[in-house]
């Protein structure tokens, strides 16, 4: 449950499906296609409009944090869940049921370099930093302020 404070998540996104370039082209988009109960749990309970968030580019070489983002609107029904026309189809999921959720994402500001996974896992202040732990593969992760505060300043520095 949120307290009213702003809080701050790590977005992964493949660069060659929609990279932080793409959300600055676009200026805002709808996150589709979280089909993870955890990740879709934190984005239905806890995610608000405003929180940052680090734009993180999966699947790249390498890959790693390259900008900022900010939710635009919070979660609502992701609607491609009835689509049997879409990746993202679940039969299970109804619009009078829907199981999944979507928030909107608008961009804040790409970052003067990427910031690699493995700077991240190197850094002593970023230890206990989810997206640095073995085996951590959630599309959608909650970040402390200190740990956002930390790479906002490595890409901006």
């Amino acid at each position: 449950m949120s307290t009213g404070k702003q809080n701050y998540w790590l977005f992964k996104s493949e660069p060659y499906i929609y990279s932080i370039d793409d959300l600055k082209r676009d200026g805002k988009t709808h996150w589709e296609g979280v089909r993870n109960y955890q990740a879709r749990n934190f984005m239905r309970d806890d995610m608000r409009k405003g929180d940052l968030i680090l734009y993180y580019h999966s699947n790249a070489d390498p890959p790693g944090v390259i900008g900022i983002a900010r939710v635009a609107k919070e979660a609502y029904p992701d609607h491609l869940s009835w689509d049997n026309k879409s990746n993202y189809f679940d039969p299970k999921s109804s619009k009078e049921n829907p199981r999944w959720v979507m928030v909107d994402v608008e961009f804040v500001e790409k970052f003067d370099r990427l910031i690699p996974l493995a700077e991240l896992k190197r850094h002593p202040d970023l230890k206990e930093m989810m997206v640095v732990k073995p085996g951590m593969r959630l599309s959608i992760q909650p970040v402390e302020e200190k740990h956002f505060k930390i790479v906002h300043d490595l890409g901006t520095s």
